[in-house]
């Protein structure tokens, strides 16, 4: 099969988990599950590209293991975060303002077809690096993508671990977390994330294909501009007066030392 070929059959897989998720979730009333998927979401899609797809083996299996980290990993958290918490304010919010009679159909557009498509732009460089090169073994460029992905996991899943110990303390309730990887990053797992999928796209680069790289471009432009950093701030301005001072000392996104 061509690449678009398996790329667009992986639409169909990804809508049809999707649509089946949207069910569930009117059955239960909960919207949330979708979060919970996300990471899961891009391991089956990366586990139906190194099926269909026939590149360097080594590096097929490169990949699916970086990928079924980090989206188990992130699977997980997320399951034991959310659940038995009920539904996330955000889909709350939506369901009261459309009402309960509408928001069961519009819940799949406005989230569900809308995270499928996204979940589907951003796995092109999963299929690129698994579909081409099949003649050029893992060289400089793919330990160069596996050592940002080492990087990019450790500020994730450390973030994530530093801050749930921070939030298990009552005594921090309403305190800025600004210690750790939180010293050097107000969004240590948004980077994170950002970097993880970055390695992926050096990972593709090095098999040859290169526009799928664009994707990873789109992961990180949502990570600060839509979904992560901007929505997250306007947040914690609102919340915690003492962030505001945390903003003036402490970089935004990329990893570096707090101003004095």
């Amino acid at each position: 099969m061509s690449f678009f070929q398996i790329y667009i059959q992986a639409f169909v897989v990804i809508m049809i988990i999707m649509t089946s998720l949207w069910i569930v979730s009117i059955l239960i009333k909960n919207v949330s599950i979708v979060d919970i998927f996300w990471g899961a979401g891009f391991v089956i899609t990366s586990a139906y590209y190194f099926l269909n797809s026939n590149g360097n083996e080594t590096r097929k299996i490169i990949l699916m293991t970086l990928v079924a980290l980090w989206g188990l990993r992130l699977t997980v958290y997320l399951a034991w975060r959310n659940i038995g918490k009920g539904e996330d304010f955000r889909y709350r919010e939506f369901r009261r303002k459309y009402g309960e009679k509408r928001y069961w159909w519009i819940s799949f557009f406005q989230t569900f077809l809308l995270q499928g498509v996204l979940m589907w732009l951003i796995s092109a460089p999963l299929l690129g690096a698994q579909y081409f090169g099949k003649d050029f073994p893992p060289g400089l460029i793919d330990f160069t993508g596996i050592a940002l992905w080492i990087i990019g996991f450790a500020f994730e899943a450390g973030g994530d671990i530093q801050l749930a110990i921070f939030r298990a303390d009552p005594s921090n309730k309403g305190k800025v977390l600004n210690k750790g990887f939180w010293h050097y990053t107000r969004h240590p797992n948004y980077f994170g994330d950002s970097a993880v999928w970055w390695g992926f796209g050096l990972i593709c680069i090095a098999s040859g294909s290169y526009w799928p790289v664009l994707s990873s471009l789109l992961m990180t432009a949502l990570i600060i501009k839509v979904s992560g950093v901007a929505l997250l701030e306007k947040t914690l301005k609102e919340e915690k007066p003492q962030y505001r001072e945390y903003i003036e000392k402490t970089s935004s996104f990329i990893p570096w030392f707090p101003k004095k």
